[in-house]
C-alpha cells in the first residue's frame, strides 16, 4: 500500500506500508543497511559508499536514472536501532542528507540536497516482517510527471520485491 501526500513544492512524500514474507525483521534491517551487498542487487545504484568524516559516518549514493536524466547523487547520514516498544522489537533506521566539504557536487550528476527517511520494520508474526517507510526527496533539475508517476506505481513496488528478493539470497550468502 503507497499513499502519496503532495507538498506545497509540488512534490511527494511517499508513505509505504508492506510486508516481506520470510524476511525476519533483522535480517531486513541487515541487508537495508549493508551497502556492499546493496551494490549487487540494486540495479540503480552506480556508486555507494560510507567514508567517515569528521568522525561522522556518511555514506554517499550515486543513482543511476533513465536517458536522457542526469543522474542523481545523495550524502547523507543513516543510523539503525533496535528499539524494544512494550515488548515489540522494532528495528529502525533513520537517514537525512548533509552537506560535507569532502563531497562536493559533481559535473553532470545533479546533487539531491534534500532527503529524509524514516524506516521501521518488525515481526509479521510469523516468518516475515511488516514495513512502514516515510521518504521523501527533492531530486531537483526537471522530472517529468511521467517519471514521478512510474516512481509511486512501478518503482516503489519493485524495490520492495528487490529487497524480500535480496533477503533471502542474504541469507544463504551469510
Amino acid at each position: 500500500l503507497l499513499i502519496l501526500f503532495p507538498q506545497q513544492s509540488g512534490l511527494y512524500e511517499y508513505k509505504i506500508f508492506g510486508g516481506l514474507a520470510d524476511c525476519p525483521p533483522k535480517l531486513c534491517a541487515d541487508v537495508y543497511m549493508d551497502l556492499d551487498f546493496r551494490k549487487e542487487w540494486d540495479q540503480y545504484v552506480k556508486e555507494l559508499y560510507e567514508e567517515t568524516y569528521d568522525g561522522e559516518k556518511v555514506v554517499y549514493w550515486e543513482v543511476k536514472y533513465p536517458f536522457p536524466l542526469s543522474n542523481r547523487d545523495y550524502v547523507y547520514i543513516r543510523e539503525c536501532r533496535e528499539m524494544d516498544v512494550d515488548g515489540r522489537k522494532i528495528w529502525v533506521v533513520l537517514a537525512k542528507s548533509v552537506t560535507v566539504p569532502q563531497c562536493p557536487e559533481k559535473p553532470g550528476i545533479i546533487r539531491v540536497k534534500s532527503y529524509k527517511q524514516s524506516l521501521a520494520i518488525e515481526s509479521d508474526g510469523k516468518a516475515g516482517s511488516k514495513v512502514y517507510m516515510y521518504y521523501f526527496d527533492d531530486p531537483g533539475g526537471m522530472i517529468p510527471s511521467w517519471l514521478v508517476n512510474w516512481a509511486a506505481k512501478s518503482g516503489v513496488p519493485a524495490f520492495l520485491k528487490d529487497i524480500q528478493k535480496a533477503c533471502l539470497n542474504y541469507s544463504k550468502s551469510a
